[in-house]
């Protein structure tokens, strides 16, 4: 049995060449493997073996496997869609945070509106120029030289934002109603169905803008002594949430007209435009800027209308070219 180990007799002889014979025939230029010493580890695919009377190389560390390159690369599983938060977590993190509760008041989230991003970034300009070119009237003519003089240009501009507001809260129920009378009678339901969110946020901000001024009106110190510390901690934490609640609604408000993009798509920019002939009209008959001369004032007043018209048009252009809106189609005509 010694003979047929390939360790006894010499390593290829065995009994019949024995120990120490040369090495087999064909080796050296016939094409076959080399012997290797005892132990040594097999040489990787397509390795040159030494000729004789060469000594063998050190030992080669294992390579990689060959065939990893080999197959196609997987991509990695898609993200998860993010998943929506229950009703009662909405409801708790609005009462936490007033301007998510505003966002949810006040921005229009009917399922399959159009949303034209284009239309709510030149909106948002609009009203980062308009108010700009605003506080540039006020200093250009002096109206603000001194601290007092820009907290009552800010009260100003809060109460022309306020006056705005309720003028769009006259308004509104008038262009609506004359909108959903307009239409066929099939569509004068789903529009009057559709209109509760926006009467809904009507209601939010004259509500929010009540209960701060209650909050704080002389007539309730009364109520705030009756109470105690705890109750007039409450009411002015109430009082905080209602304030931030209603400014930056104003803003959604004016900016999304009362959601009135969830009745139809088309109901905004007409909207927006008779509301911003009725404030131009008001500056008019209430002779608004008596500090400024009568020329710029002119300007100014007319040059917001005629702005908003211009958007206002070109929404209603963009919503035919891009969508297929119209107000005749909104209609049912």
């Amino acid at each position: 049995m010694g003979g047929v180990s390939g360790h006894g007799g010499g390593a290829y002889g065995g009994p019949v060449e024995g120990a120490g014979s040369g090495p087999p025939a064909g080796w050296a230029g016939h094409g076959s493997r080399p012997p290797l010493p005892p132990g040594s580890p097999l040489p990787p695919p397509g390795y040159a073996y030494p000729q004789p009377g060469y000594a063998y190389p050190s030992p080669i560390p294992p390579q990689g496997y060959p065939y990893a390159l080999s197959y196609p690369s997987v991509p990695p599983p898609p993200m998860p869609p993010p998943v929506e938060p229950s009703r009662g977590r909405k409801i708790l993190r609005g009462v936490f945070n007033p301007f998510y509760a505003a966002q949810r008041a006040f921005r229009p989230s009917r399922p399959g509106i159009v949303e034209d991003p284009d239309v709510r970034r030149l909106q948002l300009w609009r009203t980062v120029l308009g108010i700009a070119a605003w506080v540039g009237l006020m200093v250009a003519y002096k109206a603000v030289v001194s601290a007092d003089d820009v907290k009552a240009m800010a009260n100003d501009r809060l109460d022309q934002s306020w006056s705005s507001v309720l003028v769009l809260v006259c308004t509104f129920p008038v262009v609506v109603g004359a909108f959903t009378a307009a239409a066929r009678a099939g569509l004068r339901r789903v529009y009057l169905r559709r209109a509760l969110r926006s009467f809904g946020a009507v209601v939010a901000i004259m509500a929010s803008m009540g209960t701060s001024a209650l909050a704080m009106a002389p007539e309730s110190a009364g109520l705030r002594d009756a109470v105690g510390l705890p109750g007039k901690i409450a009411i002015w934490v109430l009082c905080l949430w209602a304030i931030g609640f209603a400014l930056y609604g104003i803003g959604l408000s004016l900016v999304h007209v009362f959601r009135t993009a969830d009745i139809h798509e088309v109901v905004p920019p007409v909207l927006a435009g008779v509301l911003v002939w009725e404030m131009a009209l008001l500056d008019l008959i209430t002779g608004a800027y008596p500090q400024v001369p009568a020329a710029a004032r002119a300007v100014f007043i007319l040059g917001a209308p005629l702005t908003v018209t211009a958007l206002s048009w070109w929404e209603l252009r963009r919503l035919r070219r891009h969508h297929g809106l119209t107000i005749r189609n909104a209609l049912g005509r």
